[in-house]
């Protein structure tokens, strides 16, 4: 399974961005898709996941400004980043949970750069 990133760049605080994540390649059946920030010397966090049934889970940092949503039919997810703050700073990698033969497996993207600065 790979996964394509894009949406990612240079914005202002208080700006927005709208990323995307494609998932493709041998897909079984896909439990759910999600966007995490890895920040320089941080732990990678969880910002936002949704199910394919449409559930969406937000960190709390992040509910009131972000929203996931995606795109079933093409395997696409993606994240809409409104009143964005230096603090958003990061990579943003998408993860999608495929579950095959009753077990879950996790594939990794490899993010796209976010920066928050004027």
């Amino acid at each position: 399974v790979q996964l394509q990133a894009s949406g990612g760049g240079l914005v202002q605080p208080g700006g927005s961005l709208r990323l995307s994540c494609a998932a493709s390649g041998n897909i079984h059946n896909i439990h759910s898709m999600g966007w995490y920030r890895q920040a320089p010397g941080k732990q990678r966090e969880l910002v936002a996941d949704i199910t394919r049934g449409g559930i969406t889970n937000y960190a709390d940092s992040y509910q009131a400004r972000f929203t996931i949503s995606e795109d079933s039919a093409k395997n696409t997810v993606f994240l809409h980043m409104n009143s964005l703050k230096s603090e958003d700073t990061g990579r943003y990698v998408c993860m999608v949970r495929d579950i095959f033969s009753g077990a879950p497996f996790e594939f990794w993207g490899k993010g796209t750069q976010v920066t928050v600065s004027s």
